[in-house]
């Protein structure tokens, strides 16, 4: 059984930076691909950055493309999202994923945490 745990999130004001977690408890953590979703009260689940398993490829969604950074630990089985110049429109739920391939689509993974809260107030 694959675990996700994610950490880091919380409170902060408009333009200020959080570092988001995910520690993952699977020995074969270095074949998953990670991504990061988030979710919004009254929206659905949107796709945020991901990962390939070896960490050569990255992804991200156009709203946070040149703020935020993904990036892995294999040997630490972790997965961060570093997330700079944050906006109010980044508030929601942070989730990771784990899956087998680098996907924008939270249909493609298989594991999930049970998400952090992160609110920007303006």
């Amino acid at each position: 059984q694959v675990q996700l745990v994610e950490s880091g999130g919380g409170l902060v004001q408009a333009g200020g930076s959080l570092r988001l977690s995910c520690a993952v408890s699977a020995r074969t953590f270095s074949t998953y691909a990670m991504g990061w979703f988030r979710q919004a009260p009254g929206k659905e689940r949107e796709f945020v950055a991901a990962i390939s398993w070896g960490g050569g490829s990255t992804y991200y969604a156009d709203s946070v493309k040149g703020r935020f950074t993904i990036s892995r630990g294999n040997a630490k089985n972790t997965v961060y999202l570093q997330m700079n110049s944050l906006k109010p429109e980044d508030t929601a739920v942070y989730y990771c994923a784990a899956g087998r391939r680098t996907e924008r689509d939270p249909r493609g993974y298989d594991y999930w945490g049970q998400g952090t809260q992160v609110t920007v107030s303006s």
